[in-house]
């Protein structure tokens, strides 16, 4: 099994640094129309005096069933062996944007001649045993790389700490 990104929307500040580092991770330059790899999404959520701010960091999701993979008809996207990540050869990329359309989560992004550009999960990096650039630059320790299941299991314990402390909180309220 391998790595992936997991981010605690709990922690995102939305600072943006993430995008930033994977711009230069990438050499991506928006001045020149190249399309940045990971967006900074905010939620709003709930009415004054209860409203409640939250953001996402969002970019490939490096599925398991990967629907831009079957939808991409000239075999350009693969799953690279040793990272698990969703890879694409732009030389074989058409720009049809079938990937595109199958994406769930809208991450397939063109540059200026049109090819499909996205997420690598920093390959070098990760072969190089390092982080991928976004994760290394989070202030806030919001994105995590590192195995499902372990993320699982800290995901699980931080749910069962929150209902603990409620009950402490409650039972102290008393």
């Amino acid at each position: 099994m391998n790595k992936a990104i997991y981010l605690d929307m709990d922690l995102c500040s939305g600072c943006g640094a993430c995008a930033v580092a994977c711009m230069d991770q990438h050499d991506i330059d928006p001045e020149k129309g190249q399309p940045g790899l990971k967006r900074i999404y905010q939620i709003e959520r709930g009415e004054f005096p209860n409203a409640q701010i939250h953001h996402v960091a969002a970019s490939c999701m490096h599925c398991q069933d990967s629907p831009c993979l079957v939808a991409c008809p000239t075999g350009a996207i693969s799953r690279d062996n040793q990272t698990g990540a969703i890879m694409v050869n732009r030389e074989l990329c058409i720009g049809c944007r079938s990937c595109a359309q199958a994406c769930p989560f809208g991450v397939p992004r063109y540059d200026n001649d049109g090819k499909m550009h996205k997420c690598d999960l920093c390959k070098e990096r990760v072969e190089a045993g390092l982080e991928p650039a976004c994760v290394r630059v989070c202030p806030v320790e919001a994105l995590k790389f590192d195995y499902p299941n372990k993320v699982q299991g800290e995901r699980e314990f931080k749910l069962v700490e929150k209902i603990v402390n409620a009950v402490i909180y409650a039972a102290s309220s008393k």
